[in-house]
C-alpha cells in the first residue's frame, strides 16, 4: 500500500508539495475511518455470550476445547455448534478459522473427500491428534447445513461448494435403508448396524429443520424420506413422551430400549436436544403440532418438579438427579412453543439464580442456541431457512 512516506521519498517532492498531499491523505484516511465505521455500526452483532464462549473455548487457530475432559478434547460436534454460532454473529474470521481447523485436522485436509473425524484430542502417549476417526452424522449435518447459508449470505462460493459435497457424502455413507423405517440416518459411518435385523439409533441427532432445508436446495428424494424416518425415531424413542439418548430397532419388534449402553436406555444429555430442536421449529411445521403432543409429559414433568431430570427412564418417567442449568436453557423454546407458561417461568428464575458456569461447555453450547433463539437472534423458516437479524441491519 502507498503511505505518505514512501510518496514523497519516490518523487522527491519539495516541502510544499509533500504538505499538499500529507493533507490530502490525511483527509482520505479519514474518510475511509469513517465510512468503515458507518459501514461496521449496523453489522457489529453484541452478543456478549458468544464472545464468552469464545475467550472460554476456542483457540486462536479455531479449535473448540472441551474443558471438561482430562485429554482436552475437541469432537466435531463443537466444531458444527461453533460454526453455527458464528454465523449468527456475522463473525466471519472466526468462522473460517473454525472450518480451517476442521478441515485440516479432523478431515484430513480435505473436506471435500472425507468425513470428519469424531474427536480429537491428546492421546495415551502424549501425542496430539484423531482419537476416533469416525465421524458424527449430527455434527456433519450441523457443518453442511451451516456451511449452506453461509454460502448465501456471505456469497461464498467455496461454502457452498463444501456444503453440496459434504451432504452428498451424508446421504451415502451415513443411512441405512432399514425396514419398515425406510431410508434412516445413521449416527455415524461405523458400528450401528448391529446385525440380526437391529440397528442403534439417535433421535437427537436429526433436527428437522435441518433436513427441511437439504429437501429444500438439493431436491434429493432421499432428504424426504430422512425427514420420514427421522419422525419415526423421535416418536419411538419417546414412548412415554421422554426421550432416549439411544434407541435400539429391530426390523420385527420395533424399538426397545438401549439397555446395554452407557445410558441404561435413559434420556439425558443427547436427548435433552430433541426438546430444543422442537422448540426451534418454524410455527407452520408440518411436524410440529404431533411432537409437541407427544413430548408434553417432559414439559408437565419439568413444572412439577421445578427443574428438567439428568436423566430418565423413558418407560417408567423415574427421575435420577437434577438437571444442570444448561438443561433449563435447553426447555425454554420447547416450553415457549408449547405455552407452558409456568414451567418456562419456572426455568427462566432458575437460570437467573443459578447462571450456568462459564467453563462448562455443553451447558454453554445449549444456552448459546436457546437463548439466541429466543432473543430472536436468528428463526428457522418451515423449509429450513434461517432467519438471521444481522442481515436487517447489513447491506
Amino acid at each position: 500500500m502507498m503511505t505518505f512516506q514512501s510518496l514523497t521519498t519516490m518523487f522527491r517532492l519539495p516541502f510544499s508539495a509533500k504538505r499538499t498531499i500529507h493533507i490530502v491523505f490525511a483527509i482520505v484516511a479519514m474518510l475511509g475511518t469513517t465510512c468503515s465505521v458507518a459501514e461496521n455500526t449496523g453489522c457489529v452483532v453484541t452478543w456478549p455470550e458468544w464472545e464468552q464462549f469464545k475467550r472460554t473455548f476456542i483457540t486462536l487457530d479455531g479449535r473448540v476445547v472441551d474443558l471438561s475432559g482430562s485429554i482436552k478434547p475437541t469432537v466435531s460436534e463443537g466444531q458444527a455448534y461453533a460454526m453455527f454460532f458464528a454465523l449468527v454473529a456475522n463473525d466471519k474470521g472466526t468462522f473460517q478459522n473454525l472450518l480451517k481447523w476442521t478441515e485440516n485436522n479432523l478431515a484430513e485436509g480435505d473436506l471435500t473427500s472425507h468425513l470428519p473425524a469424531w474427536q480429537w484430542g491428546q492421546r495415551s502417549d502424549n501425542s496430539w491428534g484423531i482419537i476416533d476417526k469416525n465421524a458424527a452424522a449430527d455434527a456433519d449435518l450441523w457443518i453442511a447445513y451451516t456451511l449452506s447459508i453461509a454460502g448465501e449470505v456471505w456469497g461464498n462460493k467455496r461454502y457452498t461448494a463444501l456444503s453440496i459435497l459434504l451432504a452428498k457424502r451424508i446421504l451415502n455413507e451415513e443411512t441405512a435403508e432399514i425396514p419398515n423405517l425406510g431410508l434412516t440416518l445413521l449416527p455415524g459411518p461405523q458400528g450401528f448396524a448391529l446385525g440380526n435385523n437391529q440397528w442403534k439409533l439417535n433421535p437427537s441427532y436429526s433436527p428437522l429443520q435441518l433436513l427441511r432445508w437439504f429437501d429444500h436446495t438439493d431436491k434429493d428424494p432421499r432428504w424426504k424420506k430422512l425427514q420420514a424416518s427421522s419422525l419415526k425415531v423421535i416418536l419411538g424413542a419417546s414412548p412415554k413422551g421422554y426421550t432416549a439418548d439411544w434407541i435400539h430397532y429391530h426390523a420385527n419388534e420395533g424399538f426397545m430400549p438401549d439397555l446395554q449402553g452407557a445410558e441404561q436406555g435413559n434420556g439425558g444429555y443427547n436427548a435433552i436436544r430433541v426438546y430444543l430442536w422442537t422448540g426451534m421449529l418454524a410455527d407452520k411445521d408440518s411436524d410440529r403440532p404431533t411432537l409437541l403432543k407427544t413430548l408434553q409429559p417432559m414439559a408437565t414433568l419439568t413444572e412439577k418438579k421445578g427443574y428438567p431430570p439428568e436423566f430418565i427412564n423413558i418407560q417408567t418417567g423415574e427421575v435420577k438427579n437434577t438437571g444442570s442449568s444448561g438443561f433449563s436453557a435447553a426447555l425454554l423454546p420447547f416450553l415457549q412453543t408449547s405455552k407452558n407458561t409456568t414451567a418456562l417461568q419456572q426455568q427462566q428464575m432458575r437460570l437467573q439464580a443459578q447462571p450456568i458456569r462459564t467453563n462448562h461447555y455443553y451447558d454453554q453450547v445449549l444456552s448459546l442456541f436457546a437463548q439466541g433463539w429466543m432473543a430472536h437472534r436468528f428463526l428457522f423458516q418451515t423449509n429450513g431457512a434461517l432467519d438471521l437479524a444481522w442481515q436487517k441491519t447489513c447491506k
